[in-house]
């Protein structure tokens, strides 16, 4: 029997979430001017703003400006209804039927619940390659299908189906605690078939084929320079967004970024030149938020010598921790001796998963030497005693923000301390991307941000068959365990398998942590109404220009 969640409540709160983004009263009594064009810096060019194939924060606040999901996260990041207006779930938390508001698309055609079955459908379809598809595995068949593990399959088995024009139904495997969060990640927003299918590599780059949804539509794309969403018009609730236009300036380098924003070029920028974070910090320019997520490197193990634990492991406890942020970041990041970040809740709300869970290396700098000493033990026992017969190697990293200087603090690192030889090799953000993705590195500077508010988001991104798994390292022990908490419904069995595959994680070692991240941001005090998420996500549509 279905149990009716009427979404009344839920409704209000995002009404007082909107109006608190908004500060509306405030703009109107102090003079402040709504309708403004608002130029803003995520860094350079994304690889994508397809919500199925986005990977990556910067092309995802885009994407949540232009889209909205059956549900969406406020300010305080609850999830409120978005193109659901309300929803019912089965007694065993199975089942849902979602009850679609009367929206509409960009170019005025209402949004459907055949929209998601076709967006949801295109995200599992293997052949597409979208690298979040297993976002979708939650639902009946999702992972058997989008695997190709039952080739009897179709994508009318798949657990999603429109009931009716604006009544979706969603069958999962087993209950997800967090499955509504997830509506709200871009890889499940509605697309319209008739525009995708008719240009399937290229909807998403022209204004006239880029059809949405949400606060915004694309306006401009000039390759490098900025892409420019104005206001839609046929947005459920366009009163309550007040930017006529927002500009996203693409810049690759911090220091132009920097000059920009002291030119009032963009009002905002979240890549800070680490060299200019201490001033900053003293004029009481930067602003510093909290992230879910860890910054670490990826050891591609299908390649020697990182096809050796104990290679990975001596290259991990050879980085110095905080001297990076002590030294380099210098925004109040946390060393990583693990990879779950701190925040994210466990069995208990506290303490947290990390609280509960170990630290599996000692980050303190009074233990980096006995580090060092285990780490040439570990080399030398795999052949390369004082990094002698160690083949030169490279490390990967993408050229904005602050990637450069870490990682030539950890090549500094790796040569006194081991004796090996590493290059640098930097890319441009979205060649980066695809070269990590393909798996054409050694070494990679990599980050994670969660998806949503549970260990799960960052540990199921390692599993064998995972498209997030960059690398491409396999263990059967820790896919059990993921299974386990993915199809358990008693919390403290899921929570004690998440810790478990942690431990197989940081005993392989295919990643190094290196720090757990905090947002640091420039924001110029004219731009209001701002907020941003711990998972990454930047939200400019309630902000406003004060005189």
């Amino acid at each position: 029997m279905l149990k009716r969640v009427i979404a009344l409540l839920l409704t209000l709160v995002m009404l007082i979430g909107v109006t608190a983004g908004c500060n509306t009263s405030k703009k109107k009594s102090d003079g402040g001017t709504g309708g403004d064009e608002i130029a803003v810096c995520l860094g350079s060019q994304p690889k994508t703003i397809d919500p199925t194939l986005n990977n990556a924060v910067d092309g995802a606040t885009m994407i949540i400006h232009a889209f909205e999901g059956l549900t969406k996260l406020d300010k305080d990041g609850n999830v409120v209804p978005g193109m659901a207006k309300d929803w019912e779930m089965s007694e065993d938390g199975t089942v849902f039927k979602f009850y679609l508001r009367d929206a509409k698309w960009s170019d005025g055609k209402p949004v459907t619940a055949h929209d998601f079955v076709y967006s949801w459908r295109r995200a599992l379809d293997p052949e597409v390659g979208a690298e979040y598809s297993y976002q979708l595995w939650y639902i009946k068949n999702g992972e058997a299908y989008n695997l190709g593990q039952n080739k009897d399959l179709t994508p009318e088995d798949l657990g999603v189906k429109a009931l009716d024009d604006k009544t979706l139904e969603v069958t999962l495997e087993a209950p997800c605690s967090y499955f509504l969060e997830l509506t709200s990640f871009p890889t499940l927003f509605p697309l319209r078939e008739d525009v995708v299918e008719a240009n399937p590599d290229t909807w998403a780059t022209k204004p006239e084929t880029y059809i949405c949804n949400g606060p915004f539509k694309l306006a401009k794309w000039e390759q490098d320079a900025e892409i420019v969403f104005e206001k839609n018009e046929n947005y459920y609730d366009a009163d309550t967004i007040l930017p006529k236009a927002i500009k996203f300036v693409l810049i690759a380098d911090a220091n132009a970024e920097l000059a920009a924003f002291r030119n009032e070029e963009i009002l905002f920028t979240d890549n800070v030149p680490s060299a200019e974070i201490p001033a900053l910090k003293a004029e009481g320019t930067l602003k510093i938020a909290p992230y879910l997520g860890t910054y670490f490197y990826v050891f591609n193990v299908t390649k020697k010598p990182f096809d050796d634990p104990r290679v990975r492991k001596a290259l991990s406890l050879a980085i110095d921790r905080e001297y990076i942020v002590e030294k380099i970041t210098q925004s109040g990041e946390m060393p990583a001796g693990a990879f779950v970040p701190p925040g994210v809740p466990d069995e208990h709300a506290d303490p947290d998963f990390r609280t509960v869970g170990k630290s599996y290396i000692d980050v303190s700098s009074d233990a980096y030497e006995k580090n060092c000493e285990e780490a040439r033990r570990l080399l030398k026992e795999a052949g390369y005693e004082n990094g002698k017969g160690f083949p030169q190697v490279e490390l990967l990293y993408n050229v904005e923000s602050n990637h450069k200087p870490i990682a030539e603090a950890v090549q500094n690192m790796w040569k006194e301390q081991l004796g090996i030889t590493v290059k640098l090799s930097g890319q441009e953000w979205s060649v980066f991307q695809q070269t990590r993705t393909d798996g054409n590195f050694q070494i990679a500077r990599h980050g994670w941000l969660g998806d949503y508010n549970d260990p799960m988001t960052f540990l199921d991104m390692w599993t064998s068959t995972s498209g997030q798994n960059d690398a491409d390292w396999k263990n059967e022990e820790f896919d059990n365990y993921i299974r386990i908490a993915k199809t358990s419904g008693d919390r403290k069995e899921r929570m004690e398998a998440m810790h478990k595959a942690e431990d197989i994680l940081m005993e392989e070692m295919p990643i190094a942590p290196v720090y757990f991240y905090t947002d640091p941001y420039l924001i110029n005090s004219k731009l209001k109404g701002f907020y941003s998420s711990a998972l990454g996500f930047k939200y400019f549509m309630y902000c406003y220009i004060e005189d």
